[in-house]
């Protein structure tokens, strides 16, 4: 007996290549650089409160857009950091993760056949985001190594009248940090096309010097057509909690919180009064969590060329691409299966990041103990003598 056909607007996805590069590691016992989560702990104080909490009243549902004192700390923690303190009750909602954040703003703002701008390359869930809402993608490249954008290129996709542009910044995959003269483009061709400007921003606190990040929301004219989306996974170490939120104009964030009532109904109550701590953290904290990336990112760079191996040089978050074209893969899916079982580091291949046909780059992340890096950096010092080579 026949059955209806299933959705066709997931026709063309395949699994996360990124979480399927975790399990690929788990069989081969390798070292995982491929999904970026920490194996340290999260700050002792958060923890601490996750203890308590289990044992006072938060374990029934919070107010759905958040509880009353995590909004007001986000509030408090956005205006310290940005300069302008967004309402607790009318502009922030609270999601579960950055990743229902992203799609509840993608939800809110497009219509079926609207188009949006995605810089390439990018995290994998921003195209399959606008596929899911009805939109269709328009990608624009962001330049190897140094990660630029044409500005006629880029407005040449503006000329087609996008609904949004999603903006990465910090980016993952490849650590650009936008400089304040890039994010005043794109904002002036927001305001010229009429188009939304969907961020995500959760390594806004991972940047390296003498970079810095600008919350595109606070440029002239653009708090009320920026959807800023971000999380606590990064900046607290906790992941697995999945908080995100939602920062908008009153107007927005009206529909984000109608979209977010029926994707998940609310965030976990007790983790949201957990993390209120966190975001009560003090500018030290920001400041040891910088210099704590910093020292990571130069142990894993200084190895990488010991090994002699070209890479890029990440300006923010913790994510590095080695160039792997010297190997001759045609495939570097293959090559990071084999990674992984020859060579025992887990790595997310390039072309999962790119539009364009790339194939010569593979992503690893160093949100790592230093032992476990220089466990990698010892396995991988060994990649010309274990991995073959296609010619």
């Amino acid at each position: 007996m026949s059955v209806p056909v299933l959705s066709a607007r997931t026709a063309g996805f395949t699994d996360s290549v990124i979480r399927r590069m975790t399990r690929i590691s788990n069989q081969y016992g390798a070292v995982n650089l491929s999904q970026g989560f920490p194996d340290f702990a999260p700050p002792r104080a958060l923890t601490d409160r996750l203890a308590a909490v289990a044992n006072e009243d938060y374990h029934q549902y919070s107010i759905t857009w958040g509880a009353q004192n995590f909004r007001e700390a986000l509030s408090e923690k956005f205006a310290h950091f940005a300069g302008r303190r967004p309402d607790p009750n009318g502009e922030i909602v609270v999601t579960c993760g950055s990743t229902e954040a992203m799609m509840a703003a993608m939800l809110s703002v497009t219509n079926a056949g609207d188009k949006v701008i995605v810089f390439s390359p990018f995290y994998e869930n921003y195209g399959a985001d606008t596929i899911l809402s009805g939109a269709e993608p328009i990608y624009v490249p962001l330049v190897p190594p140094s990660f630029s954008f044409d500005p006629e290129v880029l407005e040449d996709a503006f000329r087609q009248h996008p609904k949004a542009l999603i903006l990465c910044n910090p980016s993952n995959p490849c650590g650009k940090v936008f400089t304040k003269a890039e994010l005043e483009l794109i904002a002036e061709l927001a305001k010229r096309y009429n188009a939304y400007i969907i961020t995500d921003e959760v390594y806004e606190h991972i940047v390296y010097a003498p970079h810095q990040h600008t919350y595109i929301a606070t440029l002239p004219g653009m708090w009320e057509r920026t959807i800023q989306c971000s999380s606590l996974s990064k900046t607290y170490s906790i992941t697995g909690w999945r908080l995100g939120y939602v920062i908008a104009a009153p107007e927005i964030i009206e529909t984000v919180k109608k979209v977010h009532d029926f994707l998940t109904v609310g965030a976990a109550a007790p983790l949201q009064e957990a993390a209120v701590t966190g975001l009560r953290f003090g500018d030290d904290y920001y400041a040891a969590l910088q210099a704590e990336y910093t020292e990571k990112r130069g142990l894993f760079l200084e190895g990488l060329d010991r090994i002699g191996i070209a890479h890029t040089v990440p300006e923010g978050a913790y994510y590095i691409l080695l160039d792997i074209s010297e190997f001759g893969f045609a495939d570097d899916l293959e090559f990071c299966e084999l990674l992984a079982e020859k060579v025992g580091v887990g790595a997310v291949p390039g072309s999962s990041f790119f539009k364009e046909p790339e194939n010569r780059y593979i992503r690893f992340h160093f949100a790592k103990k230093n032992e476990t890096l220089n466990e990698a950096l010892e396995r991988l010092s060994k990649i010309r003598q274990n991995m073959p080579y296609r010619r």
